[in-house]
Order: C-alpha cells, then structure tokens, then sequence
C-alpha cells in the first residue's frame, strides 16, 4: 500500500509540464495552457492528457520538435482559434476564439513553438 502510495507521488511530482515559467513571455500562455489545454494534451504537452483514454485520435504531442515543425504557424493559430475541424484535425479539439483573445491566441502560437524548441518566426 505504500509502495503505491509513494509511486503515485512520484508519478505526480515527476510529472513537471514542459511550461516556460522561468519566462515572462510564456508565463500566462503556460498558465492557459494548463487550464484548458493540458487535459488532452498532457501536463508535459505531449499528448498523453488524463481525457485521452477514449479518444480515437491522439492529441498531438506540442512537445515533438519534429512533428511541430512541420506545422505552418498560420496552422497553429487557426486550430486554436477556429478547432481542429477548421484544421482537417480532431472536431473534438474545441475552438478557442470565444475563450482567449486574439493576443492570447497568437501568444499561444508562440508559447507552442517554444514548448517544442522548434520557434517559427511570425
């Protein structure tokens, strides 16, 4: 029982997001991120949130410089923006545009491509 107990600790202490709290730029873009963001795309932004057990389509891991690369960033901001229907993704990614200003959108954006140390430029 124990064991369990601190392997559960662990697990959740170990589980520190890839998030940019160090850095003014991406400190609120970290923060919504978590909100609203890590329940699908994971707390390490990898794609292995605690709402994905039944999902058909993975979320898409913000963490793989590879993968995210591969992303135009006008891609990006209109997922966030407009769901990932808008995008040929996943209909179950919601549109943000209701909940995050614009600014909070294209900061996003940025955080996204700072989360995968793959930055694009504007």
């Amino acid at each position: 029982m124990l064991a369990g107990a601190l392997a559960a600790v662990t697990v959740v202490l170990g589980a520190q997001p890839v998030a940019a709290e160090d850095d003014a730029n991406f400190k609120s873009s970290a923060r919504l991120y978590d909100t609203y963001c890590a329940q699908c795309h994971g707390v390490n932004r990898n794609g292995k949130g605690v709402n994905t057990g039944g999902l058909s389509v993975q979320p898409r891991d913000h963490a793989d410089p590879v993968g995210m690369a591969s992303l135009p960033r006008d891609e990006i901001v209109r997922a966030i923006r407009d769901g990932g229907a808008a995008v040929n993704k996943s209909a179950l990614m919601p549109p943000w545009s209701s909940v995050f200003t614009e600014e909070q959108i294209q900061k996003m954006a940025d955080y996204l491509g700072h989360v995968c140390k793959c930055t694009k430029p504007n």
